[in-house]
């Protein structure tokens, strides 16, 4: 392929203005991710370089420890991840296959409000989509997320590794 990629500036524009629109991204939850829409998950706030995702505590994502089920914080982690994959893949030309290879998770300690998962691999993201793109190659991608509550202190991390490659043209 070798070739030199240059993404689209107004597709990722596009992208993130709609992800971060609250009601928007709940009806694309609703359409394609059905239990994000219920842990009633949304993107407070993104840019080419991180995304925060919040999920509240509710008795609807709760466990019997009276804190955020483990799973939903993982939803959440991984969104904060995965919607910076979105930000760089979605309405360019190329076509981008992802995958979540691993996951590692620590829990430091109850999550009983409302959780921010960020990620701020939005560069590195970028790069190995640039590079999938020119190589052809598969490429993996580490991301850390960090969960905190609304004092700020951390609730859990979480660690995703996506794999990219670029699907072969039609």
């Amino acid at each position: 392929m070798s070739k030199e990629f240059q993404f689209d500036q107004n597709s990722i524009d596009f992208v993130r203005r709609n992800l971060t629109n609250k009601l928007k991204f709940r009806l694309l939850l609703k359409a394609i991710l059905p239990m994000g829409y219920r842990s009633k998950m949304y993107i407070s706030e993104m840019n080419e370089e991180m995304c925060a995702v919040k999920v509240p505590f509710n008795k609807r994502n709760s466990n019997p420890f009276k804190s955020t089920f483990w799973a939903v914080q993982g939803m959440a982690a991984e969104m904060s991840s995965g919607a910076l994959l979105i930000l760089y893949t979605q309405k360019q030309p190329e076509s981008i296959a992802m995958l979540v290879m691993d996951m590692h998770a620590n829990f430091v300690k109850k999550a009983a409000d409302v959780s921010t998962f960020v990620c701020k691999d939005g560069l590195k993201i970028r790069a190995a989509i640039k590079e999938t793109i020119e190589t052809g190659a598969p490429v993996l991608i580490d991301c850390k997320m960090i969960g905190e509550n609304e004092k700020g202190e951390v609730v859990s991390n979480f660690s995703f590794t996506w794999s990219v490659k670029c699907r072969a043209q039609k």
